[in-house]
This record gives structure tokens, sequence and C-alpha cells, in this order.
């Protein structure tokens, strides 16, 4: 018993070096039958299958580019509308605080012109006082005088003339040294 072993052993040596090279023939087609039949059934019911399921993912992949696309010129235009009115927004600013200054300053000139017609009516106003109490002070160094005159050529002439008549007289008298003067 123990040489039967051995003796189917080395029978099968000998055969199994070039087995493992070239299988048997009986193998070998079943293995290619195999092959085509299994090779056939992927073509035949998950290649249509595989290629659809491509087919929509490629699909899917190019809806996504055009998506991304459309999304990116959205963006874009949204970034030039807030651009546009940023700039829109800084030139208003830019007119408000040009609006303001033009604004402040012609306050500025009127307040001053308000001020310096304010000025020349005080200073016209003061110069018309000045005039008025000048001729007010006039009028009673006038009267004044023509009272001493008066007393004075009462005192003297120890005759009472008509107090108008002296009067009139001592008027043209001041009048002429007015105009001398």
């Amino acid at each position: 018993m123990t040489l039967a072993p051995l003796l189917v052993f080395a029978a099968t040596e000998e055969r199994s070096s070039l087995f493992l090279i070239l299988p048997d023939i009986h193998e070998l087609i079943w293995g290619i039958v195999s092959f085509v039949v299994l090779v056939f059934l992927i073509w035949k019911f998950a290649g249509p299958a595989l290629a659809a399921t491509l087919e929509a993912r490629q699909q899917a992949v190019v809806q996504d580019l055009r998506e991304a696309e459309t999304a990116k010129e959205q963006a874009e235009s949204l970034l030039e509308d807030y651009r546009k009115q940023l700039a829109d927004a800084k030139d208003e600013a830019n007119r408000i605080i040009e609006a303001a200054r033009e604004t402040a300053e012609s306050l500025k000139a009127e307040l001053v012109s308000k001020a310096e017609a304010e000025a020349d009516q005080i200073v016209s106003k003061a110069r018309s006082e000045v005039a008025a109490e000048r001729e007010r002070a006039l009028a009673e160094v006038r009267q004044e005088v023509a009272d001493l005159s008066i007393e004075l050529a009462e005192r003297v002439v120890q005759e009472s003339i008509d107090r108008d008549a002296q009067r009139q007289l001592i008027e043209r008298y001041l009048n002429d040294l007015e105009r001398m003067s």
C-alpha cells in the first residue's frame, strides 16, 4: 500500500510539469467556451446597462457642467451688478458730498453777505444817528448862541428889538459861517 501512492505521485509528477504550462485539451476547450459565453452574456445583458449607466453619468456630468457654467455666469453678472451698484453708490455719495459742500459754501456766502449788509446797515444807521445828533447839537448850539447873542445885544443896546428879527439875523450869520468852513 505504501508503494501505490508513490507510483501515482511519480506518474502525476511527470505529467504535472507539462500540465502547468499547457492544460488538457478538454479543459482548454471548455475554458474558451465558458469565457466566450461569459463575454457574450456580459456584452448582451450587462453591456447595455453599463452603457446606459455610462451615458446617463456622462449626461449628468455634462448637465452639471452646464449648470455650473450658468451659475458662474450668473455669479459674474451679479458681481458686475454689485460692482456697478457700488460705483453708483460711491458716485452718489460724492455727489451728495459735493452738493453739501456747495450748499455750505453758498450758505457761508449768504451769511457773510447778510453779515456785511447788517454791518453796513449798522454803520449807516450809526452815521445817520451821528449826523442827526450833530444836527441836533448844532441846532442846540445855534439856539444857545442866538439866545446868548440876543441877551448880549439887549444889554449892549439897552433896547429890546424884535426877537424874530434878531433870530433871522443870527441865522443868516451862522449860515454864512458854515459856508465858509
